[in-house]
């Protein structure tokens, strides 16, 4: 499969769908998206003309046909389950939006089905991790350059969220990226969560807590806070800072340009995620292609996703009972070392 184009078909053709489609078709190389689907008809043909694909009604019927050779599905949550599935059983490897599935136990139930089937095909879109500045902050860290880290102290800041975003949102949607992305940088799992509750910003709504802060604490004894608070006012702003026994290691600033305005001498800000991690989100489905071409997965795998929602859950029943919880999961399996 290495040296032709690979087939890729792209389930769900919303915002993040349609970027998707741009950046393989546009973008970079050794694969294109031929096929797509959504359940809105009418809306997908729509589409599928706009990008030169063939289109089909129904998503699992687009997996199975043998006209593509992986596929990525970026519905709306609760159906990734159903697709990522369908890929398993059609024997192609599937890229799969965060959340692999919204409940752990779903989760758990296409790791049983990727390990049934007895090859890794299944790999979960946590961009952060093919961020440059993460992968920093990675090397620092692995080689043990300035000492074991102790701490880490980070924010996720979101200048608006609007009135469906939710007090549970905070970990779930928004959060889920640092409990990603910190297991990944320190390679440990997590032990305890704990979440707290921070003054409300008068920018909130009655059924947002804003801000909030997880607290998660590794097998190791790494202590680590992050703060979510997702109605600033005025920014997007990602912050992560790695306290070591002989440094201080932060998440270095993306280069943006300097501007000159309303009296102020500054270096211009994202608003909002899709600027801030667009070049970690192309080499995150390069990285993929290139990978799948090969025949294997290299990043964040099935197993990865469930420890998410494992560790997701357990910070919002901290959150709810307003304790410290214990995160408690199965062995990791052999399939996946």
């Amino acid at each position: 499969m290495d040296n032709k184009e690979l087939r890729i078909g792209v389930v769900g053709v919303g915002a993040i769908g349609r970027t998707h489609i741009e950046r393989i078709n546009d973008q970079l190389q050794g694969g294109r998206v031929i096929a797509c689907s959504d359940v809105n008809t009418e809306f997908g043909k729509k589409v599928a003309e706009n990008y030169g694909c063939t289109f089909y009604e129904d998503g699992e019927e687009m997996i199975a046909s043998g006209d593509i050779d992986a596929v990525i599905v970026t519905t709306i949550d609760p159906y990734h389950e159903q697709y990522v599935m369908a890929a398993i059983k059609a024997g192609i490897y599937v890229f799969c939006e965060k959340p692999l599935a919204p409940e752990a136990e779903a989760c758990k139930r296409i790791v049983e089905a990727e390990i049934s089937g007895g090859k890794q095909l299944v790999q979960v879109g946590f961009m952060r991790r093919y961020d440059q500045g993460y992968r920093q902050l990675k090397e620092a860290i692995k080689n043990r350059t300035y000492g074991e880290p102790l701490l880490l102290h980070c924010a996720h800041r979101n200048p608006a969220v609007d009135e469906s975003y939710d007090t549970p949102m905070a970990v779930e949607n928004s959060m889920i990226h640092e409990i990603d992305v910190l297991r990944w940088l320190l390679d440990e799992d997590y032990d305890t969560a704990e979440v707290v509750f921070a003054k409300n910003t008068r920018r909130t709504h009655a059924n947002l807590m804003d801000p909030q802060i997880m607290i998660l604490t590794t097998k190791s004894g790494v202590r680590i806070d992050v703060e979510a608070f997702v109605n600033t006012g005025h920014c997007y702003d990602i912050k992560c800072e790695v306290c070591c026994e002989d440094a201080i290691l932060n998440l270095p600033e993306p280069s943006n340009i300097e501007v000159c305005a309303n009296a102020v001498r500054g270096h211009a800000i994202h608003s909002d995620w899709s600027t801030r991690f667009v070049d970690a989100y192309n080499v995150e489905i390069q990285e993929w292609i290139n990978s799948t071409k090969e025949g294997r997965v290299d990043g964040p795998t099935a197993w990865d996703g469930y420890v998410g929602q494992v560790t997701a859950k357990a910070a919002s029943k901290a959150r709810d009972n307003q304790t410290v919880v214990k995160i408690e999961m199965e062995e990791k399996p052999d399939f996946y070392n």
